[in-house]
C-alpha cells in the first residue's frame, strides 16, 4: 500500500540543485535507508517531505493528500509525519518528560495527565525514565537522541523521517540510539532514514536508495545494493565503505589524521569495539612504530578491508626497503600486542617488495588463536 508518492520533485539553491527529478513511492511498512556521498540530496529530500524546504517543482502525494499543494495544513501532516533530526532540537528550557509531552497536549488536545502517563511510558521504552526531571543540557548525545525519538513516537505518527540520527554522537554512543531504533523496525514502523551505519542499513532495511546525480541513482534491495549494485557509481561508493587506503609518504607522517580515518571507517561499519581498538593497536604499532621508523621504506602503502562474510577486519602494509618483519625484528613488546590483538599475522618479502598482513576477527563466540606465518 502507498503512503508516500514523490513525482518529479526537485529542489533548486542558487548555486546547486541537490534534487534535479525524484519519483519513487514509499509503502507501509517500508523501512528505507538513503546513503550515498556527502551532497547529494539526501537530507534535503526528507526535508520537502515534511516541507521544511519548500521544493522548486513537483509533487508529494501523502495518504492521498497532495502535501506540496500551497493549501494544505502541514502542521495537521506533521502530527503524521515524525522527524528525528542529527541536532535533537530538543527544548532546553524544559525538562524531558515536558519535551514529550508538549506536542501531545497542544496538538493533540490530549490533557497533560494522559501526556505525562503515556511520556513516562514512552521513557521507559527507551531507558530514561530516570531522567524525565533532567533537563536536555544534562543528558549525553545519545541520551538526547533517544528523547528526540521517543518526543516523535509520542504523536503516534504514521512513518517517521530519521536524518542522519546518529551523526553527531561519539561512537560509544551510536549503538544504544541504533537499538531504539531496531526496536522501531520490529513494530512495523514505516520509516525512512539518512545514514553512514551501513552495517545497520544493511540489518533494517527493506530498501535501499544510493542518491547521486541529483536523485535516487540506485535503489534494491539490501542485498542488492551491498552484494551486487548494478550501476558504477553505486559500485564504487560500496567498494570504499568496504575498504579504507592510506598512502604514507614519510616518518612525520600525520599518524593521528591516519588515526581518525581508521576510526571513522569503523564506525561507519558499525564495527565491534574491541576490533577498533585491536585494528587501531595494530595500526600504532605496526605502521607507526615499526615500519614508518625503518627509514628508506616509502611510501608505505596501507588497506584496511571489511569482510562481513567472516565478520573480520584486515590490514595490509606493503612497502620497500630491506626484508623486515615487524613482529620477528621489530620490538618485542610491540610483538606481543599485536599478537594478542590478532587472529593471525603474515609477512613475505619478494622482489624487494615487503608484504605484512593482519588478520582481527570478532573474537565474541571464538577462543583467541594468533598464528603467525612467514614466506
Amino acid at each position: 500500500m502507498s503512503m508516500i508518492k514523490i513525482e518529479h520533485l526537485r529542489k533548486e539553491y542558487p548555486n546547486v540543485t541537490p534534487l534535479k527529478d525524484v519519483s519513487v513511492e514509499i509503502n507501509k511498512g517500508d523501512v528505507i535507508s538513503i546513503i550515498g556521498p556527502s551532497g547529494t540530496g539526501k537530507s534535503t529530500l526528507l526535508r520537502c517531505l515534511n516541507q521544511l524546504e519548500q521544493p522548486t517543482s513537483g509533487t508529494v502525494t501523502f495518504d492521498g493528500e497532495v502535501i506540496t499543494d500551497p493549501k494544505c495544513k502541514m502542521e495537521k501532516i506533521r502530527q503524521k509525519m515524525g522527524m528525528v533530526f542529527q541536532s535533537f532540537n530538543l527544548f532546553a528550557n524544559l525538562n524531558i518528560i515536558e519535551n514529550i509531552m508538549s506536542a501531545p497536549v497542544k496538538l493533540l488536545g490530549k490533557t497533560r495527565q494522559e501526556a505525562y502517563e503515556e511520556g513516562m511510558a514512552l521513557l521507559k521504552r527507551v531507558g530514561l525514565a530516570e531522567k524525565a526531571l533532567n533537563f536536555p543540557d544534562e543528558l549525553s548525545g545519545g541520551q538526547k537522541q533517544r528523547v528526540a525519538i521517543a518526543r516523535a513516537i509520542a504523536m503516534k505518527p504514521e512513518v517517521i523521517l530519521f536524518d542522519e540520527p546518529t551523526s553527531a554522537l561519539d561512537p560509544t554512543m551510536v549503538g544504544e540510539v541504533l537499538q531504539v531504533i531496531r526496536g522501531l523496525v520490529k513494530e512495523g514502523m514505516t520509516m525512512m532514514i539518512v545514514t553512514h551505519e551501513m552495517k545497520f542499513a544493511r540489518d533494517v532495511s527493506t530498501r535501499v536508495f544510493y542518491m547521486d546525480e541529483g536523485g535516487i541513482y540506485e535503489e534494491g534491495t539490501p542485498e542488492e545494493i551491498f552484494e551486487s549494485p548494478k550501476r558504477e557509481k553505486t559500485r564504487v561508493f560500496i567498494k570504499r565503505l568496504k575498504q579504507l587506503e592510506l598512502a604514507i609518504e614519510s616518518a612525520d607522517f600525520d599518524f593521528i589524521a591516519d588515526s581518525s580515518q581508521i576510526e571513522q571507517f569503523c564506525r561507519d561499519n558499525t564495527v565491534p569495539d574491541k576490533m577498533r581498538r585491536d585494528l587501531t593497536l595494530v595500526f600504532e604499532e605496526v605502521i607507526v612504530q615499526g615500519i614508518a621508523m625503518r627509514g628508506n621504506v616509502f611510501p608505505v602503502n596501507v588497506m584496511i578491508e571489511l569482510s562481513e562474510a567472516d565478520d573480520s577486519v584486515k590490514l595490509n602494509a606493503a612497502y620497500g626497503g630491506e626484508s623486515f618483519d615487524p613482529l620477528t625484528q621489530g620490538d618485542e613488546l610491540s610483538a606481543m600486542i599485536v599478537k594478542k590483538a590478532t587472529s593471525s599475522v603474515e609477512h613475505s618479502y619478494e622482489n624487494g617488495m615487503n608484504r605484512f598482513t593482519s588478520v582481527i576477527r570478532n573474537q565474541k563466540d571464538a577462543p583467541k588463536s594468533s598464528k603467525i606465518k612467514k614466506k
